[in-house]
């Protein structure tokens, strides 16, 4: 997602980041490119230390000094200090690169760390930087900026995949299944929101004019609890499967969950309860005109 050049601004803004600033980083980016291989190499020596070398890079060198060369165009890039969208895009890319491999935010931020004293070093020991102090507090908010887009673009894709497995396992706790021709058993697990019963309404629905079945059984002895907002879009749902000419047989109602309907004053009006599956399965046999043994009733 590209950002607009007012929201760079803004950012900007909010780090303090300055036209001064930038311009102290440029005059000393000639001297810390010209030591970059040997900061890389520096960086290397301390990451040796840490068990996330052995993990990314113990039995793979040609992958490390892959890394390495990204990694010196990167710092290329940061040291030209212009923070534009494509700048931006970089950092985007790091954090997705970072979140693909599952990178560890501790040892992100500690190599960040390692790399800003790296540099500060580097300009301490040359006799032709001046405004030490104010170039090495530049560089600091800029290593500020950078470790704040790759971060919150690994939160962003980390969001993602909650969303997304998320999404997939309330797929997969709302099967909607035909259990015999014309009824659909739909047994609900675990906690019920507002959020997961219009997704089982939705399914529910799309189901039954699928099928064309005659009898719903939405088994609920797996509900943990109930109140007032789900039990009423419980009721909503059977009312909806009524209008398709669908009965609802409510499964599985157990003591606790009935005394709570009866506290709360929730009226199931004509919907069917039982207190099993197996009562519910022979009421719902009844209503499309056969017994347990598949015969019609007449």
């Amino acid at each position: 997602m590209s950002q607009t050049q007012s929201s760079i601004s803004d950012i900007l803004n909010k780090f303090d980041l300055q036209e001064a600033d930038f311009l102290r980083i440029r005059a000393v980016a000639p001297l810390l490119k010209d030591q970059l291989d040997s900061f890389i190499d520096d960086f290397y020596t301390w990451m040796q230390k840490h068990r996330e070398y052995q993990v990314f890079f113990g039995s793979n060198p040609a992958r490390l000094e892959r890394v390495k060369q990204l990694q010196r165009a990167n710092w290329v890039n940061f040291l030209d200090a212009h923070v534009d969208q494509s700048w931006v895009d970089a950092r985007r890319h790091v954090g997705a690169v970072h979140a693909h491999i599952e990178l560890p935010n501790d040892i992100y931020f500690a190599g960040m760390s390692v790399s800003s004293n790296l540099m500060a070093d580097r300009l301490r020991n040359s006799s032709h930087v001046k405004n030490l102090n104010e170039t090495l507090a530049s560089l600091s908010k800029l290593m500020f900026l950078d470790a704040y887009v790759v971060i919150e673009e690994i939160a962003r894709i980390n969001r993602e995949k909650i969303s997304a497995n998320a999404k997939t396992l309330m797929e997969m706790s709302t099967p909607v299944t035909p259990i015999w021709e014309g009824i659909l058993l739909l047994p609900l697990l675990g906690l019920l929101d507002s959020q997961r019963t219009q997704d089982v309404m939705n399914k529910t629905l799309s189901k039954i004019s699928e099928s064309r079945a005659k009898v719903l059984v939405m088994d609920i002895s797996g509900v943990s609890t109930m109140d007032t907002a789900v039990a009423n879009q419980l009721l909503k749902i059977t009312k909806a499967t009524q209008l398709m000419g669908c009965e609802t047989i409510l499964s599985g109602l157990s003591p606790a969950i009935a005394r709570t309907l009866v506290e709360l004053g929730v009226n199931i009006g004509e919907v069917r309860t039982t207190a099993t599956l197996r009562d519910s399965f022979e009421l719902a046999l009844r209503a499309i005109g056969q017994d347990r043994k598949g015969m019609k009733i007449a």
